[in-house]
């Protein structure tokens, strides 16, 4: 059975830190890219992070550049987002997704129909 299980939101004040976590079961790991996403209320659906099967390439919104970095642990069949210097304009509900195939740099962020997998999602408020 396939499962992803989302952990490490809350609650914090500006300029705090998170690490979100996503562990995997019931399918190979380490053959999918995977992407962190995010959606706020009223907003749309956006990428915040991915990195490759090999972790060898990594991408970042514009938005979260410096402040955030993607990993994943293959052996463990996790894979984290650790966030500093949260805004509150980060707050929002954030899913991590797992893609077959090759990365493209260019359309990680918005061909959400490519990512086969989808965790349940974890709640990020970031208070000023």
């Amino acid at each position: 059975e396939v499962q992803l299980v989302e952990s490490g939101g809350g609650l914090v004040q500006a300029g705090g830190s998170l690490r979100l976590s996503c562990a995997v079961s019931g399918f190979s790991f380490d053959e999918y890219n995977i992407g962190w996403f995010r959606q706020a209320p009223g907003k749309e659906r956006e990428g915040v992070s991915a990195i490759s099967n090999s972790g060898g390439a990594t991408y970042y919104a514009d938005s979260v550049k410096g402040r955030f970095t993607i990993s994943r642990d293959n052996a463990k069949n996790t894979v984290h987002l650790q966030m500093n210097t949260l805004k509150p304009a980060d707050t929002a509900i954030y899913y991590c997704a797992f893609r077959p195939g090759i990365l493209d740099g260019s359309t990680w962020s918005d061909q959400f129909y490519e990512y086969r997998y989808w965790g349940q999602g974890t709640q990020v408020t970031v208070s000023s």
